[in-house]
């Protein structure tokens, strides 16, 4: 049986993070069909190569629309070549990109304004899903809204509608709902085509690691310092309900994956794979 090879593209800037090893425990789950490997792009200045199957972007630190190296234009040159290959060629790579990837690429296809947000986004929140992203498979198995990790210091916002539709992409999900605020509704989730997709958020997020994390007394303090003692409860509440971040991580990254797998395994392989 023929395996499958998947590329993660680290963002971080070699900077330790959860979102690494959350990404590769969930690629983990595929070890029978999928071989993978980690570029560090903003290290080593490196993208991997049209060989492999399927990319997932991870997020990372800084302003997604300014550089301070050759990687940028290196990842934006992986983009471009990626959407040049699916125009042309039957057999697609699939791309997931997560929160600073997906402001990258928003803002390399001029999809919405990526600006910096009047203060972070800092938590669990809830992500509502428009028309068209209640129908994407992305979402399967979650209610409108689903409950997410996410922590911005950077948003979408404003999608040119015109240029979404000479792109041929969707906006699938916007921010929760803030009456009290005269703020527009950051994106949180496109699709460019039927292999590529993305989120403002981070599906990836660990609920248990994130609890251990969150439940440390210095980091409790912390939260509770610079966002308030309701903000630290609403986090601690949403990490432990296994309906909320725990359903998100189990559903749309590795509902992404099965579906990449299944597109690019032939159908007798995957018979012969049931089977076992």
């Amino acid at each position: 049986m023929s395996r499958l090879r998947l590329a993660i593209l680290d963002l971080y800037n070699g900077i330790p993070n959860q979102g690494m090893r959350c990404i590769r425990e969930l690629v983990e789950q595929f070890a029978d069909r999928v071989d993978y490997d980690v570029f560090d792009v903003r290290v080593d200045g490196k993208v991997p190569s049209l060989e492999y199957d399927i990319f997932i972007s991870s997020g990372g630190p800084g302003d997604p629309r300014e550089v301070d190296g050759d990687w940028y234009g290196t990842w934006t040159d992986w983009l471009d070549s990626i959407m040049s290959h699916n125009a042309t060629n039957d057999r697609k790579k699939f791309v997931f990109f997560i929160c600073h990837s997906f402001q990258m690429a928003v803002h390399h296809f001029q999809l919405a304004e990526v600006t910096e947000r009047m203060s972070i986004s800092f938590g669990t929140f809830p992500i509502h899903q428009t028309k068209a992203g209640k129908k994407d498979p992305i979402f399967k198995g979650l209610e409108s809204p689903f409950t997410a990790a996410d922590f911005r210091h950077f948003q979408a916002i404003q999608p040119d509608k015109k240029q979404l539709e000479a792109v041929g992409a969707t906006l699938l999900a916007k921010e929760k709902i803030r009456p009290h605020v005269d703020l527009e509704r950051a994106l949180m989730g496109v699709r460019w085509s039927p292999e590529v997709v993305g989120v403002q958020f981070h599906p990836e997020a660990d609920p248990e690691g994130m609890l251990a994390h969150f439940s440390r007394p210095d980091i409790k303090m912390e939260v509770i310092a610079d966002h308030g003692r309701d903000k630290w409860l609403q986090m601690i509440e949403d990490l432990s309900h296994p309906d909320r971040i725990q359903h998100t991580h189990d559903t749309i990254v590795p509902g992404f994956l099965r579906r990449a797998i299944e597109a690019l395994t032939p159908q007798k392989e995957l018979a012969a794979n049931d089977k076992k």
